[in-house]
C-alpha cells in the first residue's frame, strides 16, 4: 500500500466544555507504524481536544530517541517489553483526560474520527465504551473496502465518517484496537486484567466487566479507521496462535464460558425472521449465552420484547442487562410465560445438548403465538467427516466440531423432521450450511455416493441444518 492522504490540518480551538481524550498507544518497535499513526492523529483530530501518551515497551529501533524529539507527546519508557495489557494500564494511570482511548500503533485515523466517537459516547449516560469499524478486525467490526492506497482510504473514510446515530449499533463486545472509554466507567470498572498479558482477550474481559457494571457498548459504523493488524506478531504466527489459545482458556476459567461462542450472532437464524419493521415482536432464545443474537434482533426490531434462558449464570447476567433472562436448565426450569406469547422461539445448537429434546419441543410449543415460529439449528451427524472418522474407528468429541463436546443427541435430516413432527410441529423449511471441502474430501464423498446413490450427496455435505417450524393446530400432550 502506498503512502499519501490528505494534507489538511483540522484547525480550530476546542471549546471549554469539550471533553479531553487521553489517547494511549503502546509501542514495541515498528517505529514507522507509530510515526504514521501519530501523524494521522495530529492531522485529523481537533487541536486541544486530546493528549497522546505513548508507552514504549523496550523498543530497540530508535523509538526512544524519536519520542524525545516529540514535544507534544507524553511518553513512558520501559526497559523491557511488558506487553500490551500492562502498557495500556501504565498509560491509563497517566491519563489526564475525561475519557481514555486505547489505540493500536498500527492504525491510521481519519477525518472526524474522534469527534464522532465522542458524540456517541456522550449521547447517553448508559454508554461506557465505543469502537470504530475498520478494514481488518475480528468481531464483525471489519467492513468491505476497495481502496488500494492510503489516499483512497481517506477518500473512503471521508464519505463514511458522517455522524449518524442511526448507524450506532449496540454490542456485547468491542475489540481493543480502537476503544474509547468514558472516564467514569474506567474508575468504576478498573484497569485491564493483567492475567491476559501480554495481550488478547483483555478486551473481551473488559467488555464483560463494563456490561456487568451496567454500561452499554456501541459500535460506531460512522467512524472508519485503517488497521494494518497483528503487526507485533506478524513474524511469529505460531506464537500468536498459542497465545490466543492460552488466554482463551484463562477467559473461560474466569467467566465460565467461551467468549467466541457466547458472543456469537446467529445470522442464519435471524435471516429466518420475516417481520422487519413490525411494531413489536416477542422473541425467546433458549441457550442465549450472553445474548448476542437477541441484541442483534434488538438492533433490527427496536420494539422487540427480548427473553432468554441460559444455564450459565455469568452469561445469563450479561444477557440480562438488556433482556429478561432466566438462569437455569430449560429441561427442568418452570417457564413463567403466558401461553401464545412469543412470535419466535430460538433453539440454536441447543437441542443436541438436551437429554430429552423431544419433550422440550413439546414444552415450548404452547408458548408460540398462532402463526409463531420455532427456529433451530442442529448439527448433521451424517456429515462426511463423521462417516470417515467412523470408518477409521474414531468417534472423537470436538470443541466446535461434530460430534460436539457437549452433544448428547445426534440427528440426520430424517431424524430432525421426525422429531419436530412427533412434537406437534410442521417443518416449513430446512436450510443447509456446508463447510469448505477439499479435493480429497470431494473424492471421498463421490465414493460414498457410489455406494448409497447420489440422492444422499447433499446430506454428506451438510454440516448443519437450520429449521423453521410452526405448531400444528392440534399439539400432542
Amino acid at each position: 500500500m502506498d503512502g499519501g492522504g490528505e494534507d489538511e490540518n483540522l484547525s480550530g480551538t476546542a471549546k471549554d466544555d469539550t471533553p479531553q481524550t487521553s489517547i494511549v498507544i503502546v509501542a514495541w518497535n515498528n517505529i514507522e507504524l507509530t510515526k504514521m499513526c501519530v501523524d494521522s492523529i495530529r492531522r485529523y483530530t481537533e487541536p486541544g481536544t486530546y493528549e497522546i501518551i505513548i508507552v514504549n515497551n523496550g523498543s530497540t529501533d530508535g523509538t526512544a530517541q524519536w519520542l524525545k524529539q516529540q514535544k507534544d507527546l507524553k511518553s513512558i519508557s520501559n526497559g523491557d517489553n511488558l506487553g500490551f495489557v500492562r502498557g495500556c494500564n501504565q498509560g491509563i494511570k497517566e491519563a489526564g483526560g475525561s475519557d481514555v482511548l486505547l489505540l493500536n500503533n498500527d492504525t491510521v485515523v481519519t477525518r472526524n474520527w474522534l469527534a464522532n466517537l465522542r458524540r456517541c459516547l456522550y449521547s447517553s449516560p448508559d454508554i461506557g465504551a465505543v469502537g470504530a469499524v475498520t478494514n481488518y478486525c475480528s468481531n464483525s467490526q471489519a467492513i468491505p473496502v476497495g481502496y488500494k492506497s492510503l489516499e483512497e482510504m481517506h477518500d473512503f473514510a471521508r464519505q463514511n465518517n458522517n455522524s449518524n446515530p442511526q448507524r450506532w449499533e449496540e454490542r456485547l463486545r468491542l475489540v481493543g484496537y480502537c476503544l474509547l472509554l468514558k472516564g467514569e466507567a474506567v474508575k468504576k470498572v478498573g484497569l485491564l486484567d493483567e492475567r491476559f498479558s501480554p495481550g488478547n482477550y483483555e478486551d473481551d474481559d473488559y467488555s464483560c466487566r463494563l456490561l456487568q457494571a451496567g454500561y452499554q457498548l456501541m459500535l460506531c459504523h460512522d467512524v472508519f479507521i485503517h488497521h494494518i493488524g497483528s503487526a507485533t506478531f506478524r513474524g511469529d504466527p505460531a506464537a500468536y496462535t498459542a497465545l490466543l489459545k492460552e488466554n482463551g482458556k484463562k477467559f473461560e476459567q474466569k467467566w465460565g464460558f467461551n467468549s467466541t461462542w457466547a458472543t456469537l450472532i446467529r445470522h442464519e437464524i435471524v435471516q429466518l425472521m420475516n417481520d422487519r419493521g413490525c411494531a413489536g415482536i416477542n422473541v425467546l432464545d433458549i441457550g442465549c449465552a450472553c445474548g448476542a443474537t437477541l441484541l442483534y434482533i434488538k438492533n433490527l426490531y427496536k420494539n422487540a420484547g427480548l427473553y432468554g434462558v441460559e444455564i450459565n449464570k455469568n452469561a445469563a447476567e450479561i444477557a440480562g442487562s438488556f433482556a429478561k433472562v432466566a438462569a437455569g436448565d430449560v429441561e427442568s426450569l418452570e417457564l413463567d410465560y403466558q401461553e401464545g406469547f412469543f412470535d419466535y422461539i430460538i433453539c440454536a445448537d441447543v437441542l443436541e445438548q438436551l437429554k430429552d429434546p423431544w419433550q422440550v419441543l413439546k414444552k415450548l410449543g404452547k408458548y408460540l403465538k398462532p402463526g409463531g415460529r420455532l427456529l433451530a439449528s442442529l448439527l448433521n451427524v451424517m456429515h462426511y467427516s463423521v462417516i470417515r472418522n467412523l470408518l477409521y474407528g474414531m468417534w472423537t468429541y470436538q470443541d466446535g466440531g461434530i460430534p460436539g463436546i457437549n452433544q448428547l443427541r445426534f440427528f440426520t435430516i430424517g431424524d430432525i423432521i421426525n422429531m419436530f413432527n412427533g412434537a406437534g410441529y410442521e417443518v416449513l423449511n430446512v436450510g443447509r450450511i456446508s463447510s469448505q471441502i477439499s479435493g480429497e474430501d470431494e473424492e471421498f464423498v463421490k465414493k460414498l455416493t457410489d455406494i448409497t446413490g447420489s440422492k444422499f450427496a447433499d446430506q454428506y455435505g451438510a454440516y448443519q441444518y437450520v429449521v423453521r417450524a410452526g405448531v400444528k393446530r392440534n399439539v400432542p400432550n
